[in-house]
């Protein structure tokens, strides 16, 4: 009796240790949007993007989403890949090269500051409400070589998170970087010779 009591202890607590794990954590990037198209001839100039600057709140391997005006949650287990301040701009810079036609396009620091644009942004905003929206509230810089005159541009973007989950919230993300992109893609047009 006493042998038989022990070994279903044993098998009790080999099967609440086996059934106890804890969450894994996925991880998350942006990306840049394939599907973009060209608004005019390619353009062989080269671009680099960046520095970019992100709010404090979400500069943090954590995705934080919003849960009220006045309440974040910053979730341990939904991460992203690498920070926003160096995924943003690659994704950007991959828009540029979709809306440009040009593959001359990279990223503060790795493509440094000699000759042609430079293109700064400064997110102002990067909200997520799981199951609803985000919102990219982005102020941005082009700096034209040869000290031509700067163009600056305010772009707010807001996308629907179409599915559950956090890999449909960096999936509205991407788009809304995507109408980033295009108002910066226009503005850099705009300062070619003509």
């Amino acid at each position: 009796m006493m042998r038989s009591l022990l070994c279903l202890l044993a098998a009790l607590e080999i099967g609440t240790l086996g059934g106890c794990s804890s969450p894994r954590a996925g991880f998350y990037t942006l990306s840049s949007d394939a599907t973009l198209e060209r608004s005019g001839p390619a353009v062989p100039i080269g671009i680099v993007v960046g520095p970019v600057t992100v709010p404090e709140l979400v500069d943090r391997p954590q995705m934080v989403t919003r849960v009220s005006d006045n309440q974040v949650a910053v979730n341990e287990f939904a991460r992203w890949g690498e920070s926003l301040k160096s995924n943003i701009p690659r994704a950007i810079a991959g828009n540029l090269v979709q809306l440009l036609g040009t593959g001359n396009v990279s990223v503060f620091p790795q493509g440094g500051e000699a000759g042609g644009y430079r293109v700064s942004v400064a997110i102002l905003r990067f909200d997520s409400v799981p199951g609803d929206s985000v919102t990219i509230d982005a102020l941005w810089t082009v700096h034209p070589p040869e000290q031509a005159a700067l163009v600056t541009g305010h772009t707010v973007a807001h996308e629907p998170v179409t599915e559950p989950g956090y890999i449909a919230i960096a999936a509205a993300h991407s788009r809304a970087l995507a109408a980033v992109s295009r108002d910066i893609a226009a503005a850099i047009r705009q300062t070619l010779p003509r």
